[in-house]
């Protein structure tokens, strides 16, 4: 994780911890709240910006940067052996997705075929990866980053390409809370770079919003996957028809 990344994560740590929210923070420094949401999941502070955030919760540049140093390392990855592990067995799968999004035990036990005794040994047995640490009355903190993803064609890719993905698209995505786009252009190598960068940020602000979101009782929150892919690609029937 980068130096910038830590010291971000440290001031969210830090507002949180002030009991500051997004809206007291956006009020108290002259942005709306859509605005600081922004500001946090580009990463994008200016120094002037930046001193009068570290105004509203107290600190200077020198206690932010150790706050940062200090922070606990979180992974970003799990290893392969890892994922084959989680990957092998269902339920401890289920438990693995409902743990990364804050879903308690209670309500686990009460969406899934899956008793309160085998869910805490799952929790137990991702607890022993690294995953999370089970705390007291199976409360359960995340040892993962905010930009955790799972192995690039690694054994949780291949399972849902092999598994999932014909089942995922296999919907008109016409309900009020699906959207499919199909765009197919030409575009320069830089364009095709600036492209990529920019859906590399959807998915961190929409990893932040996830989080922003946890906060939320259980049943005020969906699941909702968002897949996003580019690449150089023509269909087979159009590479028949090339000279």
């Amino acid at each position: 994780m980068s130096h910038t990344s830590l010291m971000i994560d440290a001031l969210k740590r830090q507002l949180k911890a002030k009991a500051v929210t997004y809206a007291e923070l956006g009020r108290r420094i002259g942005l709306s709240e859509p605005s600081v949401k922004r500001m946090f999941a580009q990463r994008s502070f200016t120094l002037e910006r930046l001193e009068q955030v570290l105004d509203v919760v107290g600190m200077d540049f020198a206690e932010l940067a150790l706050a940062a140093t200090n922070a606990p390392q979180l992974i970003s990855q799990l290893t392969y052996a890892q994922e084959e592990e989680i990957i092998g067995d269902t339920k401890l799968l289920v438990v693995a997705v409902a743990a990364l999004n804050q879903i308690p035990v209670e309500e686990i036990v009460a969406v899934y075929r899956i008793s309160e005794a085998e869910t805490v040994k799952y929790l137990l047995r991702l607890d022993r990866i690294g995953f999370l640490t089970l705390l007291p009355n199976n409360r359960v903190k995340l040892l993962v980053s905010r930009t955790f993803s799972w192995i690039p064609n690694g054994p949780i890719q291949t399972w849902f390409r092999q598994e999932a993905s014909g089942d995922y698209l296999d919907t008109r995505f016409a309900g009020s809370h699906e959207l499919m786009r199909l765009v197919s252009v030409m575009l320069s190598p830089r364009s095709t770079k600036a492209l990529l960068e920019r859906l590399k940020q959807v998915a961190d602000e929409f990893s932040q919003q996830h989080q922003d979101d946890a906060r939320l009782p259980y049943d005020q929150r969906h699941s909702i996957t968002f897949l996003l892919a580019a690449r150089p690609w023509l269909p087979e029937a159009f590479k028949a028809l090339m000279r």
